[in-house]
């Protein structure tokens, strides 16, 4: 079976390395054989800030929609978020909270997360790399039923972390995204 891997980023920056991150261990899980997918939630679904008034005048944003089809399709995750004030962005809680609601009459409520495997990462310029916020999107993904496995990718030093390629220099940082990696692609077989 091949494994569908997801790949997104909290982050809403410009040559973001929380990007560079999740993009590296989507290569990785492709050198693995899985079938990756990178989604911007920026450019490619952006959505308003979860209002659940407009949620009922007007039903979910067409982009969320989009995005709970994409997640449902695959299965599995790796998310990564710049840590703010220790914990994740405003930018993957405002995707979470849209996607996590039902969009049918026939649908769950966390219809996109229920059963799916989950791989978190983060990257920042400080030497404890994101881990902080690490812990908070953890407790959120286990809450709406999905599985994160147990390694956590923290990379510190952020800004000098990526080669001109966007790959890893640090071969400690490397096999850390590579046991992620494995434990993910082992999780969702």
């Amino acid at each position: 079976m091949t494994v569908k891997i997801l790949g997104f980023s909290g982050s809403s920056r410009t040559d973001s390395i929380n990007v560079k991150l999740v993009q590296y261990a989507l290569s990785v899980a492709k050198n693995k054989g899985a079938d990756v997918t990178f989604v911007d939630l920026k450019k490619d679904v952006p959505m308003p800030l979860f209002d659940q008034d407009l949620e009922a005048s007007s039903g979910l944003p067409t982009e969320a929609k989009d995005l709970k089809a994409l997640m449902t399709s695959h299965d599995a995750f790796f998310v990564a978020s710049p840590e703010y004030n220790s914990s994740f962005s405003p930018l993957l809680k405002n995707a979470i909270d849209w996607t996590s609601r039902p969009h049918t009459e026939n649908e769950t409520a966390l219809s996109a997360y229920t059963g799916k495997v989950v791989g978190l990462m983060a990257c920042s310029p400080g030497g404890l790399g994101g881990l902080r916020g690490l812990f908070h999107i953890r407790d959120v993904f286990q809450n709406i039923n999905a599985m994160v496995v147990p390694q956590m990718a923290a990379i510190g030093n952020g800004f000098t972390a990526f080669d001109d390629e966007g790959n890893l220099i640090d071969p400690a940082q490397q096999s850390m995204i590579e046991t992620l990696v494995n434990q993910v692609i082992k999780a969702a077989k």
